[in-house]
């Protein structure tokens, strides 16, 4: 019996892929067998060694997700590159923090800009490639704030429930063309974004204290979600929006 979750012979585009969830990310999927085009501004160097490490092969995209400009180029490097495009992940996003009282227009706008709006883009030029082809996976990276309001992050709280709402939209209208959209929520993850709640005792202290597991999450623990809503063990999964918080929304 075939390997439902083997990734042999596709190729995925992982935004984001730099550091923490978008480089595990990248890494399980090159672990199961893909492709990896990496997608963002820094440097790739840590992510290559991983993906190469694996025995998949690896190419790096540089661009700025803060505009739709390199949207298509993307699409149509990793066409290029590798012969096709069998699944995108959507991870690439910022946060800005302020009370709502004091947020300002540009922090608004940037990160809804990266966030939502080209991952709309980005989904919307992958999808052009795979319903045509008539098969694909999408991944987008939700967020507990797809479910909560959460405090002092009103643009990344907007951006994240937005994205499961189009997660939703493009299900309902590619379910019926062989591409399944789908999204993971993480919980409270070690990651960049993360630094400054990690660093604030009180705040540790108190998320801690919700978390049924304990403890922060890493990034490698979203490797096997990934793999699943990219693999063709998720052929008949659409529109879902799957928590992976260490047991947060369960409380």
């Amino acid at each position: 019996m075939a390997n439902p979750f083997d990734l042999t012979g596709r190729t995925a585009v992982v935004t984001g892929a730099n550091t923490g969830i978008g480089q595990a990310i990248a890494a399980a999927f090159a672990e199961a067998g893909a492709s990896i085009v990496a997608v963002g501004r820094s440097s790739m160097e840590e992510t290559e060694a991983l993906v190469k490490q694996a025995g998949s092969r690896f190419h790096v995209v540089k661009a700025d997700l803060g505009t739709i400009e390199p949207v298509k180029g993307i699409v149509a490097e990793a066409i290029q590159t590798f012969g096709g495009l069998d699944i995108l992940v959507n991870n690439a996003g910022i946060i800005r923090r302020a009370d709502a009282l004091d947020f300002t227009e540009e922090d608004w706008d940037a990160v809804i800009d990266v966030n939502l709006k080209t991952a709309f883009f980005l989904s919307q030029a992958a999808g052009l490639h795979m319903v045509e082809k008539g098969r694909g996976k999408i991944i987008n990276i939700a967020s507990l704030l797809s479910f909560q309001g959460g405090i002092r992050i009103p643009s990344y709280t907007a951006s994240k429930s937005g994205l499961a709402g189009l997660t939703k939209l493009l299900a309902c209208e590619w379910a019926g063309k062989g591409v399944n959209v789908n999204a993971i929520a993480p919980g409270y993850f070690v990651t960049n974004n993360t630094t400054a709640l990690r660093e604030d005792a009180d705040r540790n202290a108190a998320i801690l204290s919700r978390i049924p597991a304990g403890r922060w999450g890493t990034p490698a623990e979203l490797g096997g979600a990934a793999v699943f809503l990219a693999s063709s063990a998720s052929d008949y999964v659409h529109g879902t929006v799957l928590p992976v918080d260490g047991g947060w929304l369960a409380r």
